[in-house]
């Protein structure tokens, strides 16, 4: 299909469908009308001779073209290895041997997100398996289930989206390759890590509320009542728990968790030529630079599949039927997160291939003469937010919203497209982190077994301190093209500072 010039019409699709995952907070219908919306203009625009059929058949012309089955695959894979791992009763095993060595509070409670931050893999597998494991330690110490909720959400997301090996990596990759503005997607990815300032401030929070006792506002009321009256139950909170093995060990999780890593990373290499003839990839940099990331965590997801199969099913942790169930049903779990994926494929080849929105949008901020260029990773940051807050999804966010950032940000100042593509991820995280409606939050409450809005009541006020402080960062990064040290150490600075003085306000308002 030949690309249409469509001006003005061609940001049709992803205004229409922000505006409607705003009104309808609902992120499947919203991208599938923008995606129709913009099928349609390309058919009208070429002059089809039947439109409605021109434009259901360049949909789905489209969706074929772009959907990465690799990606499909391997999260759907992830699902399954992380499935088994708990069917298995690895996750279980793990609580009961975390129980038997965590001798204080702040053990504990260090030890949470720890675990927490071990699990890269995927935010659902995290959300209820650090619950499930570690519910009955930070009871013992009178930890509040506010707090065990607030670590097992500020360690699930925020982790995901900077390890190189999970599912949000290879959902953002997907997205970023979809642009065509990269060389390649996994090296792209991998250097906004250090710009992903919620990500970082997130997890710096955990370990200064763990380690420091650095708590305020509802969250300070919650923990002091856990420390007076003990951990009252809530009766509508829902424990999420599998009909796991008894006979599992702290191995079953960690073996096929090193395997995927080990695996994934050995078969990245391979792709970028490392083992291969030419010395030119001999290196890790340069290795990492050329490869193919889709299938290679195919590959290793595959192989710490195969692992779990040999370890589990000899020793009769599962049988046949049980492991091959399971591993249905954890892919069963991925599927509405890979029809986000094909969904935000799709609008992106719309937007870009057809209508050439690129070409639009470059021109209103060449027309800008860079005046906003300071203020843009800030002003993504905020945008990211508060569409990730309004609809609960930061897949679907960074879905639409990577496609129209990367051409501004090239329009703008090609210096700041790290820091702008990591902002999205940023404001997508943060939005996703705090929404009452995100499926990670939910799955935190109930992981933690703790009452749903007395969850997003007392992490609301964390997150919104380390929203703040990332916003400092990106404020410092756009006017200072991207300097890492002076960007994250200010957002960095600014909520140690922040953090110790809401503590010490709440200590005398006590």
């Amino acid at each position: 299909m030949d690309p249409f010039y469509a001006g003005w019409l061609s940001i049709v699709p992803p205004v229409l469908a922000i505006v409607l995952a705003l009104i309808t907070k609902e992120v499947f219908s919203s991208l599938l009308l923008g995606i129709l919306s913009g099928t349609l203009i390309y058919s009208i625009g070429t002059e089809a001779n039947d439109v409605l059929i021109r434009t259901i058949d360049v949909t789905f012309q489209t969706m074929s073209d772009k959907v990465d089955f690799n990606i499909i695959l391997f999260c759907s894979l992830l699902g399954a290895l992380v499935y088994v791992i708990s069917l298995a009763g690895g996750t279980k095993a793990y609580g009961v041997w975390a129980t038997k060595r965590i001798k204080s509070r702040k053990a504990a409670m260090l030890s949470t997100g720890g675990l927490g931050a071990s699990i890269f893999i995927d935010d659902y597998f995290n959300c209820l398996t650090v619950g499930t494991v570690m519910r009955p330690v930070t009871d013992t110490y009178k930890i509040s289930r506010a707090k065990l909720a607030y670590i097992i959400d500020s360690t699930a997301a925020p982790i995901c989206i900077i390890a190189p090996i999970s599912s949000w990596a290879a959902a953002v990759g997907s997205n970023l390759k979809a642009t065509g503005a990269f060389d390649s997607d996994f090296a792209a990815f991998v250097s906004t890590i250090p710009y992903n300032f919620y990500a970082i401030l997130a997890l710096t929070m955990v370990f200064l509320v763990c380690i420091g006792n650095l708590d305020f506002g509802p969250m300070y009321k919650a923990e002091k009542q856990a420390k007076e009256e003990g951990i009252i139950e809530d009766g509508e909170a829902q424990n999420h728990q599998l009909n796991a093995s008894k006979n599992g060990t702290i191995y079953d999780m960690l073996i096929p968790i090193v395997s995927l890593i080990v695996f994934a990373t050995l078969s990245l290499l391979y792709s970028g030529g490392y083992f291969g003839d030419d010395p030119e990839y001999h290196t890790l940099g340069a290795a990492f630079g050329n490869c193919s990331a889709a299938p290679s965590l195919v590959w290793g997801s595959f192989g710490a599949l195969t692992v779990a199969f040999f370890l589990f099913i000899p020793r009769r942790l599962l049988t046949l039927h049980a492991f091959m169930d399971g591993a249905v049903e954890g892919m069963k779990a991925m599927l509405p997160a890979n029809m986000i994926l094909v969904l935000a494929w799709t609008i992106s080849g719309v937007c870009r291939n057809l209508l050439q929105t690129p070409e639009f949008v470059k021109t209103l901020f060449e027309a800008d003469g860079g005046a906003t260029a300071g203020f843009l990773p800030a002003f993504i940051f905020i945008v990211a937010g508060f569409l990730s807050f309004s609809t609960g999804t930061a897949w679907g966010t960074f879905g639409i919203l990577i496609p129209i950032v990367v051409p501004v940000a090239q329009a703008i100042n090609p210096e700041i497209i790290t820091v702008c593509l990591s902002a999205t991820l940023a404001g997508s995280v943060f939005g996703d982190h705090c929404s009452p409606i995100s499926d990670t939050t939910i799955l935190s409450s109930a992981g933690a077994g703790c009452n749903h809005v007395q969850h997003v009541s007392t992490q609301l006020g964390y997150a919104i301190i380390v929203a703040s402080c990332s916003l400092v960062g990106y404020i410092i990064a756009g006017f200072t093209d991207a300097n890492i040290w002076l960007s994250l150490g200010g957002a960095l600075l600014t909520l140690i500072v922040t953090v110790y003085l809401l503590h010490m306000r709440s200590e005398k308002l006590a």
